[in-house]
């Protein structure tokens, strides 16, 4: 079985030296194939201008295909060709690729490809050529993963009408093997669309190869996100086929997070390795994937564990794991106790969209959940930065910008609570108490720019190792936001200080009112919750909206009882701007699922901190969607009827509530 790992360039450039030095390492533990994830990361000579500023000249990406074979690796790049393939028709030139149009049929700006555009033989026959000198393992890996835009403009339309999805999808596959023929290369394409249309299989062409992916540990058989994370086996078809079959587990983190949960992903990895055994796998392949807000070592650490598979056979627990991939990495004077903490730290994980919102918005945190799991990650992360043990430096910067990102969540929604405090203690007729809250806010908010500056040191230490320092840091990025927000509380504070009324108004922490209401997420599927309100001309603009899926392994399951706040701040469109309402009217506002599957809304209320109006009796629970397809390719645009709310002023006011109180989230 051919033991392979990934690096994703495409969402994060890495300096050539440091890949060039871990290359030697790789060989060591024993990986012979290399993926290389590009996209928009090398200028292609055939295509100028697809290549982004910081990308690979087309001399380095060579550099570094000659360095692997230097070390025995083969490498193999990946080459979008349906999905994913934002980084062609971003290009003007390009464009008219696009398979979405607009209402008069011109390209829309953000999409994928078409299959059947006149033009796309072209393009891709240039990329093809222009990759296959660093084919080094003889094959080509086009991708065609989550391409759910299939079949939609005029022309793939009628030919799906006259030959079904699964012979459209199939038919672009063979011509694609076709071209990687005439630069003797064989075709690969991640697996995930076959589970939307298995059909596809027995007309695929023969000799090529699926690279199957799941990233959450499974017993037996992989599952189907869109499925409600049904079971699904792709093998045996694929087999009869005569498709070669590689399993591919993931090393690193989803999306924001700044450190690899690393029992989800040696769990993860440890499923595949089974199943590829059990199923006598050509390949076992350990993916990456948007590396760009972590420190590259993390990664590279769990590929360094994933070896102890065929290294060290034996037991394969996540501690034993990790402690051998960090001997691997970093030598064998690291103490086991390291890997304890870094698997202590996945129970504090910054995981899920419930949590990432934050890096966009502070105002969206004004409710009624614990504090207690965002103090106990800060107490967490604290206690583990304490010495013993010395922490290698790329793990103490991710474990302090970690660090960051627990105080940050305390502060934030501590704060927001103030607020409401503030506004009870002036409806109440108490200003010293007021004033005093106002001197403690502001204490509070210096106390936190010391964290700040810590954080900025944390995520550039997390950067320069492996990054080219004059690029763009995604997490200095978010930094830079939250220092904005930081400076806008700053100003709130003097404002209220010389005139105490505008507590009434809107700050970086809350709305001059507040919409709550809790997501119960029983049935996991890709859901989308949204916030909408209704404008002049009858159409609907969203406020704001949050996916549900929280990417852990204890939520990759068909039935949870996962349970998070969302609360969302509204502006009256009539009344005073400067003091409470006690009748305020809005413009109609409605919940909404997009996506796929189904949710259920509870606990809908209104709030400025000093009143609040129900909006849903309060044990009712509203289901909105309809139940995650079995079968079929997902359309994630719409899922059901939407929940809209009635006025707060046809319904009672209610006591406020204690603002440390709450239903756990």
């Amino acid at each position: 079985m051919i033991r392979a790992f990934q690096w994703d360039l495409a969402r994060q450039v890495e300096r050539l030296d440091f890949l060039k030095k871990l290359l030697p390492r790789y060989a060591r533990w024993g990986y012979q194939e290399l993926y290389l994830h590009l996209e928009d990361a090398v200028h292609y000579p055939s295509l100028p201008g697809i290549g982004r500023d910081d990308a690979y000249s087309y001399e380095e990406l060579g550099e570094l295909v000659l360095a692997a074979a230097q070390n025995g690796i083969r490498v193999v790049p990946i080459v979008n060709l349906l999905g994913h393939t934002q980084y062609l028709i971003k290009h003007p030139d390009w464009r008219d690729l696009n398979e979405l149009r607009d209402e008069e049929g011109r390209a829309r700006e953000r999409g994928q490809v078409c299959p059947l555009h006149p033009r796309l033989g072209e393009v891709a026959e240039k990329l093809l050529r222009d990759m296959a000198p660093f084919c080094t393992a003889g094959k080509v890996h086009v991708g065609l993963d989550e391409s759910f835009h299939l079949g939609q403009c005029p022309r793939c339309r009628e030919e799906v009408a006259r030959i079904g999805l699964a012979g459209h999808f199939a038919g672009h596959a063979s011509r694609l093997s076709a071209l990687c023929g005439r630069v003797n290369l064989q075709l690969g394409l991640w697996a995930d669309m076959l589970y939307f249309i298995p059909e596809a299989i027995p007309l695929l062409p023969r000799g090529i190869t699926a690279y199957d992916w799941y990233y959450y540990p499974f017993a037996e058989k992989p599952r189907v996100e869109f499925f409600n994370f049904a079971e699904r086996d792709l093998q045996p078809a694929l087999k009869k086929q005569g498709i070669a079959y590689y399993g591919c587990p993931m090393n690193g983190a989803f999306r924001y997070e700044p450190l690899p949960v690393f029992g989800d992903r040696l769990a993860n990895i440890r499923s595949w390795w089974r199943r590829c055994a059990a199923v006598n796998a050509e390949g076992f392949l350990v993916t990456s994937w948007e590396a760009n807000r972590l420190a590259l070592e993390t990664t590279t650490i769990v590929d360094a564990a994933a070896a102890g598979f065929w290294l060290a056979p034996g037991p394969d627990d996540a501690t034993t794991l990790l402690a051998q991939g960090l001997k691997r990495f970093y030598g064998s004077q690291i103490p086991r106790s390291l890997a304890r903490g870094l698997l202590a730290a996945d129970e504090h994980a910054f995981a899920g969209y419930a949590r990432w919102e934050i890096n966009d918005r502070w105002d969206t945190f004004a409710g009624n959940e614990s504090l207690k799991p965002y103090e106990a990650d800060e107490r967490f992360f604290a206690r583990l930065l304490l010495p013993p043990p010395a922490w290698p430096k790329a793990l103490a910067a991710s474990l302090n910008f970690r660090l960051y990102l627990a105080r940050r969540d305390v502060f934030v929604r501590e704060t927001a609570r103030a607020v409401f405090r503030l506004r009870r203690l002036y409806a109440a007729g108490k200003p010293a108490e007021l004033f005093k809250l106002l001197a403690q806010l502001d204490a509070q908010r210096t106390r936190f720019a010391h964290s700040m500056r810590s954080g900025r040191q944390a995520a550039q230490g997390m950067w320069r190792r492996t990054r080219d320092s004059r690029g763009a840091n995604p997490n200095r990025l978010m930094l830079e936001g939250d220092a904005t927000r930081l400076a806008g509380w700053r100003q709130w504070l003097k404002r209220v200080r010389k005139d105490p009324v505008l507590i009434w108004q809107a700050s970086p922490f809350c709305g001059a009112w507040q919409l709550q209401f809790m997501v119960h997420n029983f049935a996991p599927a890709v859901q989308r919750v949204a916030v909408e309100q209704q404008q002049t001309d009858g159409t609907w603009r969203e406020l704001a909206g949050r996916y549900t899926i929280e990417f852990r392994a204890k939520a990759a399951r068909s039935s949870t009882k996962i349970k998070r706040e969302f609360t969302v701040p509204l502006t009256p469109a009539s009344g005073s701007a400067r003091l409470p309402d006690p009748s305020p009217v809005f413009a109609a506002l409605r919940l909404a699922l997009r996506g796929v599957g189904q949710v259920a809304i509870s606990q809908v209320a209104l709030t400025n901190g000093a009143e609040v109006s129900l909006l849903q009796r309060p044990r009712q629970r509203k289901i909105l969607g309809t139940p995650a397809p079995r079968r079929g390719l997902p359309r994630p645009d719409s899922a059901g009827a939407p929940m809209l709310l009635k006025n707060p002023k046809l319904l009672p006011a209610v006591k406020s509530i204690d603002s440390r109180g709450g239903p756990d989230a």
